[in-house]
């Protein structure tokens, strides 16, 4: 693809305003073979690791390790949000921010996090097979949707921006 990878990160929120404040502090022109940021992908999501080698952008990976189900909000908006902070923060812990302040190449680190909406109620990742087993029984015979978040963090700036989609 010829699009810049930060369009392609947001284009499914689709929120301009979002956009607009994105592109202020991370310009949009960025090939995949001479991208002005080092990326770090805060995932060990395969096919968010696929989305990025298919388009040819080298990236580290790196898993935040967190206990996502000790972190409640509200709403499921609230929740995909606070995870992706909660996976942000967990994985600078791990880096060596003043290496990243100092060095001429600005790093991003992106961070996500996605769940399941079905009758109201927020389904997280299954915790075992007999429960996965169970979600696809109930999916099969009713209506589910998926509340998405992607945060970017640029480590050389600090600068955060990040929003979540809701598909139903």
């Amino acid at each position: 693809s010829d699009e810049p990878l930060p369009f392609i990160l947001f284009r499914s929120l689709n929120r301009f305003s979002f956009l607009h404040s994105f592109t202020l502090h991370f310009p949009l022109t960025m090939e995949a073979s001479t991208s002005s940021y080092k990326i770090i992908l805060g995932s060990s999501s395969v096919a968010r690791r696929k989305i990025l080698s298919e388009m040819g952008y080298e990236f580290t990976k790196m898993s935040a390790d967190i206990d996502e189900k000790s972190i409640r909000k509200e709403t499921p908006e609230d929740l995909v949000m606070a995870l992706a902070e909660a996976k942000a923060e967990a994985i600078l812990q791990k880096l060596p921010v003043d290496d990243y302040l100092k060095d001429a190449e600005p790093t991003l680190l992106i961070t996500c996090d996605q769940v399941v909406v079905y009758h109201g109620v927020v389904r997280e990742k299954p915790s075992s097979k007999e429960e996965a087993r169970q979600f696809l029984k109930d999916y099969s015979g009713g209506h589910a949707a998926t509340v998405s978040s992607v945060l970017v963090t640029n480590l050389k700036t600090g600068f955060r921006k990040g929003e979540w989609d809701r598909v139903e």
